[in-house]
């Protein structure tokens, strides 16, 4: 019996390779790949001292002024004036700066859409919500400012703006951005894939630039962390113990979690929107209100377990990382109040103060996570991991991305069979629930400058 031939390339990927190729050879696309690798240098030294502000920032106001005044913790009503003052400022640059600040985080992660005229208001946005309290993470503004700096970067150079050329740099700034906040250049074009949504020889086309850049930019963001000795808090957990190997109560109970993690996550984005949609009405006066709501969230989380307001007002990686060092350290009444206040908290930031989804969630899916790690046959661990897996798919519904994510952040290869059932299980539970209603971006105040906007 002769084997049959290998079918024949069709026409159509023929052409689409040969264009590829074509365009691999112009002058032009390289120049873009050049200047690429060169602007990812600055962007990454512009993320490393943005993420270390904002980093010392939120120290200051979270623990050297309570101590000053002569509490060792935070206060429970402390959240509450800091998340006030986050909420006029960021109402402030919705309705009077270009860009609104950046995109509406219940919106979801958006790699394109950067624009030199808005990084002011997603500079100062990000400054008042972040380090004062809101329960949202660093990433969609710094994806912002690669963005819209590499846009800048060509406009100085006076380069050729181009369709093509915006969407190109766009996508290489916010990679060299991603690099710098995960940690590593990897994330940033998986990430981008996603994101993208384009696939073949289009997505080589966007991709190696961006590649390119984050490569770059994770070297030098690397090196300055080093030489400086400045810390920007990367998104890592260690756990006491090594993980232990799988076995089927793992597989099986991981699968459960992440459908009740899917469920929850889910109904928090939705709840977001919802709020995006109420503060859209009015967007000074119910961006105050949301953020002083979120505050009082913390605040009751506070009162009700003696624990400290910043595990609510946050966007939770430090308390990501201190849950898994010692996660015996939580009772099951805490680990439920933070699972209540964090999501109520998380889904109110979501639609009125500007950052992103992912810290957030990967705080509430671990958390998960160890409040069910008693079940029979569920350990700690796998637990967690299986959580943070689920979490991220349901939010950010990238469940690629979401187990590359995780292992990550994990380090550890030994739980990515649960990381990625966990990250399928809760990607298809939430596609089949009921969408929310659309966010709708604040309009712009004025047209774009230097070098337009970018959709990658």
């Amino acid at each position: 019996m002769t084997a049959p031939k290998a079918p024949s390339p069709q026409p159509a990927e023929s052409d689409e390779a040969d264009r590829l190729r074509d365009l691999l050879r112009t002058p032009a696309y390289r120049k873009v790949l050049v200047f690429s690798a060169l602007i990812g240098i600055p962007i990454s030294l512009a993320a490393f001292f943005f993420l270390v502000a904002l980093h010392e920032l939120e120290h200051v106001m979270w623990a050297d002024l309570p101590k000053a005044w002569g509490w060792d913790v935070p206060p429970a009503w402390w959240p509450l004036p800091l998340l006030a003052v986050a909420g006029v400022v960021v109402g402030l640059v919705v309705t009077r700066l270009p860009g609104a600040g950046g995109h509406v985080p219940a919106s979801g992660l958006h790699a394109g859409g950067a624009s030199a005229a808005a990084l002011p208001g997603v500079v100062v946005a990000a400054t008042a919500s972040l380090p004062l309290g809101a329960a949202l993470g660093p990433e969609a503004p710094l994806i912002a400012v690669g963005g819209g700096l590499a846009l800048l970067f060509r406009h100085l150079v006076r380069a050729p703006a181009t369709p093509e050329s915006t969407a190109l740099l766009g996508a290489a700034g916010a990679a060299a951005a991603i690099a710098a906040i995960f940690g590593n250049p990897l994330i940033a074009a998986v990430l981008l894939i996603e994101v993208a949504g384009v696939g073949g020889p289009q997505l080589f086309i966007v991709l190696l630039p961006a590649l390119l850049s984050s490569g770059v930019g994770g070297i030098v963001f690397t090196g300055f962390g080093r030489w400086t000795g400045l810390d920007t808090a990367s998104l890592t957990v260690h756990f006491p113990t090594s993980p232990p190997r799988l076995d089927t109560g793992d597989v099986v109970w991981s699968m459960v979690l992440a459908a009740g993690v899917g469920v929850l996550v889910h109904l928090v984005i939705a709840g977001g929107r919802l709020t995006a949609g109420f503060v859209a009405g009015a967007p000074f006066v119910r961006t105050v209100v949301c953020a002083v709501a979120a505050g009082g969230c913390a605040a009751l989380y506070a009162v009700a377990t003696g624990r400290s307001p910043v595990e609510v007002a946050s966007s939770g990686q430090a308390t990501l990382a201190a849950l898994a060092a010692d996660p015996h350290s939580w009772s099951v009444g805490a680990l439920l109040a933070v699972l209540v206040f964090k999501s109520a908290a998380y889904a109110l930031c979501l639609g009125s103060l500007r950052g992103g989804l992912v810290f957030p969630v990967l705080f509430v899916g671990a958390a998960a996570g160890v409040l069910l790690a008693p079940l029979p046959g569920l350990g700690v661990i796998p637990g967690v991991a299986a959580g943070m897996a689920a979490a991220s798919a349901a939010a950010l519904r990238l469940p690629v991305s979401s187990v590359a994510l995780v292992v990550l952040v994990l380090g550890s290869s030994e739980t990515i069979p649960v990381v990625i059932l966990a990250a399928v299980t809760a990607f298809v539970t939430s596609e089949l629930l009921p969408q929310g209603p659309p966010v709708t971006p604040p309009p712009p105040r004025q047209k774009a400058a230097g070098g337009g906007s970018a959709r990658a």
